[in-house]
């Protein structure tokens, strides 16, 4: 099973490349950013993980901008979104953000997507929250035919374009991995895309069994886990590896650079045993 980072960039804390040659030198496989384009000063959407809303959310850099930056200074290191909100992006744009990426990193882009929990932030871009799912559908395929046809064409109810042409064309064939970001509807979507399935990680190792039998009810025997994030307990790491997973990713504190080399030391520590 592999093991990667999943943080929030901010400008109060480490910054990415700093951080990208900090997990390459200590054996980490991969390196997840988070995404929010801004947070609504209404609050009305109640954080998922109940209470006030981390700090994080309001700082966080532009994920990719700071995953080109990594890759100008790594040569291993996947670099993956943990999640892309795609229902309020351009999708022509982020095709050739990511397809950017996977170019400039010599195939190590990684694109993971949600609908979000933020409806305030959905409405700003001029995103219903009532078929965000629907979209995010469309999304994905308009996007696979960008990358991998020299004339995509589109037609949906969401997303319509004309015959175009768009480079670059990723590196990896057929495209970079694509994961699909949430829960049992998450799961039930990656299945019918054929892509990966990213939900958070299970509380507690008891409850692993139940979070990835969700995936196999959907018909998922051979989907690609990634778990992002997951407490550092052995005892849920052995679960998930146990499950099947690729890949589990710890959840890194935005804190000042010297106390995050000191988490990151005890992280690969707990690591060791797994990283392949």
């Amino acid at each position: 099973m592999k093991i990667g980072i999943n943080t929030f960039i901010t400008d109060e804390g480490i910054s990415g490349p700093k951080l990208g040659r900090a997990l390459e030198e200590r054996g980490f496989e991969s390196l997840f950013l988070a995404e929010h384009s801004h947070i609504p000063a209404s609050r009305r959407s109640p954080y998922p993980g109940g209470g006030d809303l981390p700090r994080v959310y309001y700082r966080t850099l532009d994920p990719f901008v700071v995953l080109g930056a990594v890759a100008a200074v790594t040569e291993r290191l996947i670099l993956g979104t943990g999640v892309t909100l795609l229902i309020q992006r351009d999708v022509i744009h982020t095709a050739k953000e990511v397809a950017t990426l996977d170019q400039l990193s010599n195939g190590r882009a990684v694109f993971g997507v949600g609908v979000g929990w933020n409806r305030e932030e959905m409405a700003d871009h001029g995103t219903d929250p009532r078929t965000r799912g629907a979209l995010l559908d469309e999304q994905l395929e308009a996007i696979r035919k960008i990358w991998t046809e020299d004339e995509a064409e589109y037609h949906g109810r969401f997303v319509n374009f004309d015959p175009m042409y768009a480079w670059p064309k990723p590196v990896q064939r057929p495209h970079p991995p694509i994961y699909i970001g949430g829960g049992e509807a998450a799961a039930k979507r990656a299945v019918r895309h054929g892509v990966g399935w990213i939900p958070n990680g299970a509380p507690d190792a008891a409850s692993v069994p139940a979070q990835l039998a969700q995936l196999r009810a959907a018909g998922g025997t051979n989907t690609p886990i990634s778990i992002t994030p997951v407490a550092p307990d052995p005892a849920v790491l052995d679960a998930y590896a146990e499950g099947g997973a690729e890949r589990v990713t710890f959840p890194l504190p935005t804190v000042p650079e010297s106390e995050t080399l000191r988490t990151l030391d005890d992280f690969a520590e707990l690591a060791d045993r797994y990283l392949t």
